[in-house]
């Protein structure tokens, strides 16, 4: 695999531009290969996989495979994830590894390169990073990312009602620590056009008005349409000016309309159009 060239922030950004800010989770869920009359076997997870690329890989700027429910098959299962990641890229869609890692030093190190390295045959286009080690044990993957012309997106305020206590919870310098997330990330991306590596996660169910995303320059993943309460025509109230930098995630709301591949297209591209009126609205 040959280095990225161009910053991922205007890879992005071009990407949506040519087929709006829609991210589509792969999220093979039991329940989900249930519906589909698909057992939990690396064959049907397969099968499920390149369904939902056969029907949404032209159609979107993002996918979001979910790393979990490809490990938990094994070697066979990471296998099908790298799959995922070629077919993608021929697809011309970005792919964002929903992967949540977080740790130190040389780990961290191992994580970034295994999700963001040249060479590496699972490497996408960005990768979800947990700031929970402190934001600073970070600097490894926004590192490599950048170096790669790759992205991170690291959780600010997640839409899982479990997060509440921790993340809205205020620092020594008043700022909440999800407010403390976003200026870092904000320092990371300082300088950079038309925006930075580095964005963060912010769930399309947060309170209107409760992140200030004014000085962040990247994008913004906002997991939670559909099945966690998340609306299309909530995303203006809830992210105001920065909605531009918005990348809209849904997944097993979407993903229910399968197996079938033109339902399931359909239902892709009537969302896109969705947040296309929201968008410009």
């Amino acid at each position: 695999m040959t280095a990225v060239q161009a910053a991922f922030g205007q890879r992005l950004g071009e990407a949506i531009a040519a087929r709006g800010p829609l991210c589509v989770g792969i999220d093979p869920h039991p329940a989900l290969l249930h519906a589909w009359g698909l057992e939990e076997t690396p064959a049907a997870l397969e099968r499920f996989a390149m369904t939902v690329l056969e029907a949404v890989a032209a159609e979107v700027a993002v996918l979001k495979p979910q790393s979990a429910f490809f490990e938990t098959y094994g070697s066979r299962g990471v296998a099908v994830l790298e799959r995922v990641v070629a077919e993608a890229r021929q697809a011309g869609a970005l792919v964002v590894h929903d992967v949540k890692r977080g740790d130190i030093g040389s780990t961290m190190t191992a994580y970034a390169n295994a999700y963001l390295g040249d060479g590496s045959p699972l490497a996408g286009d960005a990768m979800t990073v947990s700031p929970y080690l402190g934001y600073g044990s970070l600097a490894p993957a926004v590192g490599i990312a950048s170096q790669t012309g790759r992205g991170v997106f690291v959780l600010a305020r997640t839409s899982n009602p479990e997060a509440v206590g921790l993340q809205r919870s205020a620092t020594s310098e008043g700022r909440t620590v999800a407010q403390s997330v976003v200026d870092a990330a904000a320092e990371s991306n300082a300088g950079a056009e038309p925006m930075g590596h580095v964005g963060v996660v912010a769930g399309a169910t947060i309170r209107p008005g409760e992140l200030d995303f004014s000085g962040l320059n990247g994008p913004i993943l906002a997991p939670g349409l559909g099945a966690q309460g998340g609306t299309v025509h909530g995303l203006r109230s809830m992210f105001g000016s920065a909605l531009p930098h918005v990348v809209p995630a849904v997944a097993r709301d979407l993903l229910r309309h399968g197996p079938d591949v033109r339902e399931l297209r359909t239902a892709t591209r009537r969302m896109s159009e969705d947040l296309a009126a929201a968008v410009g609205g």
